[in-house]
């Protein structure tokens, strides 16, 4: 089956959209100041270069001051008074050097940095989301074509009628037709509509159409339209006609959206020094050269392992997250316990077999495969130093996908690590005894484990002995 993907967006109401049409917005060029302004020396700045046993790399969005403070009120201030581990650990927050200059509420999604691009928006009337150019002459349907059309959602919508591609010279159907539409990732049909003989619907533009049970279709909200057949017709499939919802309120939205914007530069700039302040403070951040959004999350770590290569001297790399609980005494004595060391070493809690979503936050448009390789879950993994040498060698040329954990696992294929599974690197939000992480706390929460784990040396069941 041939696939047509369709992005249906709103900046382009009020004419058809062709189906060989996608509208693309590159991420906006960097500003002329704040952190991500100087060069990339300053970026990479020479390190008091000292041999560490482990290098922590802790991914920390720029906003989140609170947990990375908790962070260094907690492990990494125990790490730090430590009389041994304090000379063998080197702990950096990698933060990108520069903000979104696109406000969350005007981007496409809220994972990238893209502009929700809407101008001279159709109100009050029903609109074709898929149609073909007037001219046909060089675009014919063929018989045995069967199409699947994929579409997106960047603003709210109210779905009308359901509609088909047929080309036949405008004489109505021959045979049943049925044509269902879809939410990705559902099973059931939202709409159906079926055609026949005798109940052809309405043609408009070469398609032909029947009115369904309205529905409104959220922003981000994504479908397809497969084509079934009864009788075993050939054709091609699928359409719909609708109005844009709350018509209004986008109106509104786009009229403020100057002062909105010019608002959120300024508040960029405070970011930009506040993060300023905060490095020279603690000494702990490593700024690289991205735009710092959820997508270029896997960006942010392809430039850490290089800048740990170049200003760094240590023997394996540990990467967690700055909502995760760490305990860096068990991860090295785990290491002695069971001898984790040596080249082309990757230990971590794999995930097998994990389904590539294709929609919402781990979205994943660009990887064919219905599964990822093997990747360990973010909430820590650690890697030895000729896998980092071998990334950051080879930063400029691998691809970047939805998120660091599955493109981790990506790269790692190429090159097939030893995997030493540990199931004490925790994937989900929970405490067990002897854990090494744990993910997804909020700084109150990570305070109170440690607080826990230094009153009775385990967090998970001091509060039992205490009571």
């Amino acid at each position: 089956m041939r696939n047509w993907l369709v992005l249906l967006c709103p900046c382009v109401l009020g004419a058809a959209l062709h189906l060989w049409h996608l509208w693309l917005r590159s991420p906006p060029p960097p500003r002329a100041s704040g952190p991500g302004a100087a060069g990339q020396s300053a970026l990479f700045p020479q390190w008091k270069f000292s041999h560490y046993d482990v290098v922590v790399g802790v991914l920390s969005a720029r906003n989140n001051h609170e947990l990375r403070n908790v962070i260094r009120n907690t492990w990494l201030k125990h790490l730090l008074q430590h009389p041994t581990l304090s000379q063998r650990v080197l702990v950096k927050f990698i933060i990108g050097a520069r903000g979104c200059e696109v406000p969350v509420e005007d981007r496409e999604d809220p994972y990238s940095c893209r502009l929700l691009n809407i101008t001279n928006p159709v109100l009050n009337q029903e609109i074709e989301a898929f149609n073909f150019p007037e001219d046909t002459s060089s675009f014919r349907l063929s018989e045995d074509q069967v199409v699947s059309v994929s579409f997106r959602v960047l603003y709210p919508i109210v779905i009308t009628s359901l509609g088909v591609f047929y080309d036949a010279s405008d004489i109505g159907f021959q045979r049943n037709i049925t044509v269902k539409l879809y939410q990705a990732e559902q099973e059931e049909a939202l709409f159906v509509a079926r055609f026949s003989p005798p109940s052809c619907g309405i043609q408009v533009n070469k398609l032909w159409y029947k009115p369904v049970e309205q529905f409104i279709l959220p922003e981000a909200g994504e479908g397809t339209l497969p084509h079934e057949f009864m009788e075993g017709v050939e054709g091609v499939a699928g359409g719909f006609i609708y109005t844009i919802q709350e018509g209004d309120a986008l109106l509104r939205s786009l009229h403020s959206r100057p002062q909105r914007l010019s608002n959120h530069i300024q508040h960029l700039r405070v970011e930009d020094a506040l993060l300023q302040e905060e490095s020279s403070i603690y000494d702990d951040i490593v700024f690289v050269d991205v735009v710092d959004t959820y997508r270029n999350v896997p960006a942010k770590l392809l430039n850490f392992y290089r800048w740990t290569v170049e200003s760094t001297s240590f023997g394996l790399l540990l990467k967690t997250d700055d909502d995760c609980y760490i305990d860096l005494e068990a991860v090295f004595n785990r290491i002695a316990q069971k001898n984790l060391n040596g080249p082309n070493f990757w230990w971590g809690n794999f995930r097998l077999n994990w389904a590539v979503d294709r929609t919402g936050k781990w979205q994943e448009l660009e990887y064919p495969s219905p599964a990822y390789p093997a990747f360990a879950c973010g909430s820590g993994y650690v890697i030895s130093k000729d896998i980092v040498d071998w990334l950051a060698g080879n930063s400029g040329r691998l691809k970047t996908y939805q998120g660091e954990d599955v493109s981790m696992g990506i790269w790692m294929a190429a090159i097939g690590p030893k995997r030493h599974q540990d199931s004490l690197w925790l994937c989900e939000k929970t405490c067990e005894t002897g854990m090494l992480s744990s993910p997804q706390y909020s700084p109150q929460e990570l305070s109170r484990l440690w607080e826990l784990k230094e009153l009775c040396g385990d967090p998970c069941q001091c509060e039992a002995k205490v009571q």
